[in-house]
C-alpha cells in the first residue's frame, strides 16, 4: 500500500478511541455473587499505555451500589493494580470478593508508574478514573455519590492526596495504610542517616521529576499535607509503628495537619507493623482489613442519609 502523501494523511483516524464511550468488557463470573469486569480502559494518556481499571461487583446488585475505588503501591514504580500486598495473596475468598460481599462495588486500577511520568500525572490518573466512573455509572449501576478511596503505600498517598485536591463531597472518606503525606520532610523521619532529601535516586525523587530539596515546588504540591482544608473528607489513618520504608510519622503528620484544620482523623499507629504489615499475627492483618471495612461503611452509610 503506498504511502499517503505528505499533508493528505486524514491525522484524526490516529486519535485513540474516548474510553468514555468505549464498551465495556463482558463480565466473567466468579462465584461467590461476584462478577468481574477485567481491564476496562479509563483513560489514554497522550504518548502512554491506556490506563485501566478492574471492576468487581455483585451479581445481582438490587441497586446502585456505593464504590471504594483501590490505589495500589509499590513506590509509584512498580506495583498491580489487583494486589493488596504478600499478606493477602493467600485469602480465599479475596479482600475484593470480600468487599463485594459486603455492598460494595470496587474499582482496582492501574496509574502512571514513575518510569512513565513524574508528577502531577499519577495524581490526575486517579482523578481520571473517578471521572470516567462517573461517566459510566448509570450503565454500571454506581452511586458516585458514595465513593470511599482507599491506598496502600505509595497508593495512600495517592489517595490521600487525590481526596484532597478534588472538590468537597468528591469521596466520602479516604483510607491510607503506611502512606508518605509530606515529601517535603520525608527524609528526616528516616531513621537511617543516610537517607538524603538531595539523593535523586530515591522513590521520591523518580516520581517528583528529581531530588525532593531540587523540587520543593513539586515536593510540597506532591505531599497531601499541603492540601488540608476544612473541607477534608473523613480519613482513616493506618500505619505500623515499626515500619523501616515509610516512618509512622508520615502518618501522625498528616493527621496533625487534619485535627488542625478542624477535621476529626482516625489514626491507628499498629504496634510492632513493618511496611507492608510485616511482623503482625494473621489476625492483626484481619483486624487491619476489618477496620478498613467499617470505616468504607460508616463512610457510605452516612452519605446515603
Amino acid at each position: 500500500m503506498p504511502e499517503p502523501a505528505t499533508g493528505s494523511f486524514p491525522l484524526h483516524l490516529l486519535a485513540p478511541p474516548n474510553p468514555a464511550v468505549l464498551p465495556l468488557p463482558p463480565r466473567t463470573w466468579l462465584g461467590d455473587g461476584v462478577a468481574l469486569l477485567r481491564g476496562v480502559v479509563y483513560d489514554i494518556p497522550d504518548g502512554c499505555r491506556p490506563l485501566t481499571l478492574d471492576l468487581w461487583l455483585p451479581e445481582n446488585a438490587g441497586g446502585l451500589l456505593p464504590v471504594l475505588v483501590y490505589v495500589h503501591g509499590g513506590a509509584w514504580r512498580t506495583g498491580r493494580r489487583d494486589d493488596l500486598g504478600p499478606r493477602f495473596r493467600d485469602w480465599r475468598p479475596s479482600p475484593f470478593v470480600r468487599l463485594v460481599q459486603a455492598g460494595f462495588a470496587v474499582a482496582c486500577l492501574d496509574y502512571r508508574l514513575s518510569g512513565e511520568a513524574v508528577h502531577p500525572a499519577q495524581r490526575d490518573d486517579v482523578a481520571a478514573a473517578l471521572a470516567w466512573l462517573r461517566r459510566r455509572a448509570p450503565e454500571i449501576g454506581l452511586d458516585m455519590g458514595r465513593t470511599v478511596l482507599w491506598g496502600e503505600s505509595a497508593g495512600g498517598h495517592l489517595a490521600a492526596l487525590t481526596a484532597l485536591t478534588q472538590p468537597a463531597g468528591t469521596v466520602l472518606g479516604c483510607v491510607t495504610w503506611y502512606a508518605p503525606s509530606n515529601l517535603t520532610v520525608f527524609a528526616e523521619d528516616v531513621p537511617d542517616s543516610s537517607y538524603s532529601a538531595h539523593d535523586g535516586g530515591t522513590f521520591e525523587a523518580l516520581m517528583l521529576g528529581g531530588a525532593p530539596a531540587e523540587t520543593a515546588g513539586a515536593a510540597r504540591d506532591a505531599s497531601p499535607v499541603a492540601h488540608v482544608t476544612d473541607q477534608a473528607p473523613p480519613f482513616l489513618l493506618l500505619h505500623g509503628t515499626d515500619d523501616s520504608l515509610v516512618p509512622a510519622r508520615q502518618s501522625v503528620r498528616l493527621a496533625e495537619a487534619l485535627t488542625a484544620a478542624g477535621c476529626h482523623p482516625d489514626l491507628w499507629l499498629v504496634e510492632g507493623g513493618n511496611h507492608l504489615w510485616v511482623g503482625l499475627s494473621d489476625a492483626e492483618v484481619e483486624n487491619c482489613f476489618t477496620r478498613t471495612l467499617q470505616f468504607a461503611t460508616a463512610c457510605v452509610d452516612a452519605g446515603g442519609r
